[in-house]
């Protein structure tokens, strides 16, 4: 290790940029996945593409969660955080490069079915302690 003064230069590491890229909208509870979608190249995710995802995911709770369907006793919470940035997405793509689209698409795959109901209900367990800490602070 060696030390460098405050005003020495960065060297910044260079990144070639992406051949493409590939999004996934992932809807979840408690028991594990319940729908994935794939959103196309290009396509922009606006609000009337995004109904069309919702009206996906309703016909998807209503023939996998029967239950939850038939009780009308399942919510959506909307997470806004960047899914780039999650630990588990970094750790498991680190340093992986893909040569195109689909094996983006098997890799995530992958990953996701690797996730145990245990570790959907370790999620939940951790989101709520979040939003009663928020409900206590007065967020």
């Amino acid at each position: 290790m060696h030390w460098k003064s405050p005003k020495s230069l960065r060297q910044k590491n260079r990144r070639s940029k992406s051949k493409f890229k590939a999004m996934m909208i992932v809807f979840f509870d408690i028991r594990g996945i319940v729908y994935v979608h794939w959103v196309p190249e290009g396509q922009t995710v606006n609000q009337p593409y995004y109904i069309e995802v919702l009206t996906a995911l309703r016909e998807r709770v209503r023939r996998r969660r029967p239950d939850l369907w038939k009780t009308k006793s399942w919510k959506i919470h909307q997470d806004n955080a960047p899914a780039h940035s999650a630990l588990s997405v970094k750790s498991a793509l680190k340093g992986t490069r893909f040569e195109s689209v689909e094996a983006v698409k098997a890799k995530a795959t992958d990953v996701l079915n690797q996730l145990t109901e245990a570790d959907f209900q370790h999620y939940f367990l951790q989101f709520k302690s979040r939003m009663e800490q928020c409900r206590d602070r007065n967020y």
